[in-house]
């Protein structure tokens, strides 16, 4: 047993701790963030990976949260996850019902493939994620409705300098 503590203590450590979440999501931030609460009543941050969703006071932000919460919120998932942001978030893959939650944001145009970190991604996500993407684009699904949209990572570099 100390053993097994020992080698957890060391993975975690390492920032390797691979690890399937399962709970169901009781908080929903906005297009591409949620909370878990999983068996043992521990709530997990979560930052849906390979996904940036438009932040909440650009357009389409209330939208995407929207979105995600009506695919997931109240719901069982579980989460595939193997590293935290800066922000003590885990960052992972949910899925509802078997189906791929980031990747639905994606197809119904609230988020974009977040390609600053899809070498992050298995490479069969990352050219799934980037294809709805470009799909969700050709038919103006969502936030690709509007002409130019922001991508929440200009917008947030926009707004640290003002």
């Amino acid at each position: 047993m100390a053993t097994l503590a020992a080698l957890l203590a060391l993975t975690l450590a390492l920032g390797c701790q691979a690890e399937t979440i399962v709970g169901k999501v009781v908080g929903v931030a906005d297009g591409d963030t949620v909370t878990v609460l999983d068996g043992d009543r521990i709530q997990h941050k979560i930052r849906l990976s390979g996904i940036d969703a438009p932040e909440k006071k650009q357009p389409f932000g209330q939208k995407s949260k929207e979105s995600l919460s009506g695919l997931i919120f109240g719901k069982a998932v579980s989460v595939d996850t193997t590293k935290k942001d800066r922000y003590g978030r885990e960052i992972g893959k949910v899925l509802v019902d078997g189906k791929d939650a980031n990747l639905e944001q994606l197809n119904r145009g609230m988020a974009w493939h977040y390609k600053a970190y899809a070498k992050e991604q298995p490479l069969t996500d990352r050219q799934q994620y980037a294809a709805t993407e470009q799909s969700a684009r050709d038919a103006k699904r969502g936030l690709w409705h509007d002409l130019e949209p922001i991508p929440p990572w200009e917008f947030r570099h926009n707004k640290a300098k003002h």
